[in-house]
């Protein structure tokens, strides 16, 4: 009841608040509309055949990520794309496939950046310098990169620290997660040019540098 008195007051009345409040209050209490019985009936077959589809997707999802999971462990290059931060079955799967799996299709680091569309565009024009994101880029690819990228924000120390950089040059969220996605696509071509799983120090060697130094100044 103090309740109700309390949302008539904040709504602005200010006669009668207890009469008006045991009002609703009855009201509320008393028995409400409800559906005729086929309307019922109908509502809940909709609702037991929603289940029944979510049900069987769930566990279609199941059976194709094991299948999935199977097939791409299979690949030779399955193990150095699992070492990547922020790469699972999925992502690690989609990566792989719109890349391709052709160790000679990219000349270096710079050709696959540019394939994938994570290297910024940049225009001048005098004094001013403007730098870009691509528009013309495989969207399929791009979406899984961004989504790389955002994975490995809590699983590599130096992908946090390259996109809080980022961001305190003024760039967005977006725009921060790009430049980190540019900078994995080259940590992974040369991870798989050399063939050798991901290296944390070696992914980042300026920041190990950074830490090395603060651990110097800390003795």
């Amino acid at each position: 009841m103090t309740q109700i008195e309390a949302v008539l007051r904040a709504a602005g009345r200010q006669r009668d608040l207890r009469a008006t409040a045991e009002a609703i209050s009855a009201a509320l209490r008393t028995e409400q509309l409800t559906a005729l019985p086929l309307v019922a009936q109908a509502f809940g077959a909709t609702v037991a055949a929603h289940v029944a589809v979510t049900a069987e997707l769930i566990r279609q999802t199941a059976s194709l990520q094991a299948q999935l999971t199977a097939s791409f462990e299979q690949h030779p290059s399955a193990e150095i794309l699992r070492s990547l931060p922020g790469l699972g079955v999925v992502l690690g799967a989609r990566v792989l496939a719109d890349f391709g799996d052709d160790p000679h299709r990219y000349a270096d680091a710079k050709a696959r950046k540019n394939y994938a569309g994570t290297a910024p565009i940049t225009r001048a024009s005098g004094k001013s310098r403007v730098v870009l994101a691509r528009y013309a880029r495989d969207r399929r690819l791009a979406d899984a990169l961004y989504q790389w990228a955002f994975s490995a924000l809590t699983r590599s120390p130096g992908a946090r620290e390259l996109y809080d950089a980022q961001r305190a040059r003024g760039a967005t969220h977006h725009a921060a997660l790009r430049a980190l996605a540019n900078r994995l696509v080259g940590i992974l071509h040369g991870c798989l040019r050399h063939g050798t799983v991901y290296n944390e120090a070696t992914a980042w060697p300026q920041r190990n540098v950074t830490i090395n130094q603060d651990q110097d100044v800390a003795a």
